[in-house]
Formats: structure tokens, sequence, C-alpha cells
């Protein structure tokens, strides 16, 4: 298959970091390999457990590894635009979320780079083609399918995995997007761009993916992020009925 490199020039993988260093050896490996056009930038918010250290030691053996050190917990959101302005610096083509975990296999990343050459906004759904989430308690996993529906009723958002975080975006979305007016984390980070994402006419499509809960390290979920999503659906839809995207 011919690389992604020579279809759509360079992509970039942004995976925020807190206390991942568990995880973090391991998985740059597994997604670099996907791919010879990918590179990976690291946004790590400060982590005691010597995560970003880590980081600094594979880059000595690989340039397609990138780092950036924040000084402390800034929330998710802030990393990814923070990554996602490197990445238009960077003039990269494409531009990944994925999360740090392994819940997000690397081994999907292809079939979003083919996805993408038709589609602007590629999004990894665990709810197309049945429930697709492996280890979540039902509780959890029911919150969150019910909220995705939830979420198209409220706002109209034709996908079935609004707050997901496996995407796969191309840079004419993000340089279009006033990043400075992102403020949102967790769950209504995703739903906040993929919305200014849709309501701006690119094209989303989704892609089905097996989402399994993190292998080690402990959850970042809390009840702040779920209520913060529950706001920003009424925030995007009030923006929305006043023209103010």
């Amino acid at each position: 298959m011919e690389s992604a490199e020579h279809r759509d020039g360079r992509a970039l993988v942004v995976i925020p970091t807190f206390n991942e260093a568990e995880n973090i050896p391991r998985l740059i490996p597994e997604v670099l390999r996907q791919d010879p056009s990918l590179d990976v930038l690291v946004v790590d918010d400060g982590s005691p457990d010597g995560t970003a250290d880590l980081i600094r030691k594979i880059q000595e053996s690989s340039g397609r590894v990138h780092l950036i050190v924040r000084s402390g917990k800034m929330g998710l959101g802030t990393a990814y635009v923070e990554g996602f302005r490197y990445a238009l610096r960077g003039e990269y083509r494409l531009v990944f979320e994925m999360d740090a975990d392994f819940s997000h296999d690397p081994a999907e990343i292809p079939n979003f780079l083919r996805a993408a050459e038709t589609a602007d906004l590629v999004i990894g759904s665990r709810y197309i083609n049945g429930v697709r989430v492996l280890n979540w308690p039902m509780q959890r996993l029911l919150l969150s399918y019910f909220a995705n529906i939830y979420t198209r009723l409220m706002i109209g958002l034709p996908v079935h995995d609004a707050t997901g975080g496996f995407k796969c975006y191309r840079r004419e979305i993000l340089s279009s997007i006033d990043l400075d007016g992102i403020r949102s984390n967790g769950y209504a980070f995703q739903i906040e761009m993929s919305f200014k994402a849709w309501k701006k006419g690119f094209r989303l499509f989704e892609i089905p993916i097996v989402f399994l809960d993190r292998r080690s390290g402990h959850s970042k979920m809390s009840r702040a992020i779920t209520y913060e999503a529950f706001f920003m659906l009424w925030k995007l839809r009030f923006r929305s009925l006043t023209h103010r995207l």
C-alpha cells in the first residue's frame, strides 16, 4: 500500500500525558511502525513519574518523536490545542488525537489514514456496528452511550460517538477554528471540536474501533468532566441558534 507520506504529506499523532511512564515507552514504537509518514508529539503535564525523561531517551534514537513539557496539570483540551498549534507551525497535513494508555489501538491508524483521503475529520467510533467497548463497568458504558444519543438530539451533530478521543483532522479544520477560543476539556472538548468542524461544512466520517479500558495506571475521568460536557451542549446549542460559532 502506498504510504500516507506520498498521499497526504506528514501526519502528527498528539498524545497528552500525565503519569504515563508505564505505557508511553511501549506505545510510541507501536504508533511509529504503522506508517513512515507519522511523527509523535507528546504533551506532558509535568508528570512526577518521569514520563518526560522517558520521551527524551526515545528522542535520542528517533527524530520522529517530539515533546512539549508543561508546568503542571492544565487539562486534556489545552494539551490538544497546544499540539494542534505545533502541528500547524510544522505544516503537518493530518493531525491525530490519541490516548496514551492503549485504550486506542495503534493498529487502527492505517484505517484512519485511508478514511482521511476523502474525509476532513475521521472519528474512531465505539458505537457504530454495535457497542465496541471492553472492560468498562456497565454504569459507565450506559452513561457514555446515552450521553452520545443525547448529544445528537441536543445539537444535531451527525455522529454516533461525539465524546470519543481517537480522531484524525485535516489541517484545514484546525486552521479554520479559533483555537484561542477553545476552553473546554475532556468530553466537552471532543464535542466542541467536532461540532465546530461540522458547522463549518467539513466532512465528518466515523470508522468503527474497539475501545479497551486502560491497561495500567488510573483513569482521569471525573464528575466535573461529565458536568462540563453537559453544559457545553447547551452552550453550543445557544451559539448555533445565534450564529456565534
